[in-house]
């Protein structure tokens, strides 16, 4: 698996896990967050794949953000029980997984500079 692919991957579980908590909310606008950030993160994936630099930058910058917002949710939904904790978990996994990846990719690129310039 490369940046891209984890991206994508991390798009589509966003995505669906985030439908999966809106319907399950009776459609609470918040739960639409991590839909959004799939949204964005799934139009973002044709630069990643390119290995545009300045997309993959943002898609990995949106990345942390789901990462780190997701730990809020995280403690509520242990309060309440149910499958909200296992829906976040499942996205922040997701999301770490993307981001391991993705500076997977960015020392692999530094190093293969590296190596040209000498």
């Amino acid at each position: 698996m490369n940046a891209a692919t984890a991206s994508l991957s991390n798009a589509f579980i966003l995505i669906v896990i985030g439908l999966w908590g809106a319907y399950a909310t009776d459609w609470a606008p918040t739960s639409f967050i991590p839909v959004a950030f799939g949204v964005i993160l799934l139009a973002l994936n044709g630069g990643v794949r390119r290995e545009n630099k300045v997309i993959a930058h943002i898609a990995v910058l949106l990345t942390l953000i789901v990462l780190v917002a997701l730990f809020m949710p995280l403690m509520s939904a242990l309060e309440r029980g149910g499958t909200a904790p296992i829906r976040i978990v499942i996205m922040q996994l997701s999301s770490l997984v993307a981001m391991i990846f993705f500076i997977k990719s960015f020392r692999d690129a530094r190093k293969a500079r590296e190596t040209s310039a000498e």
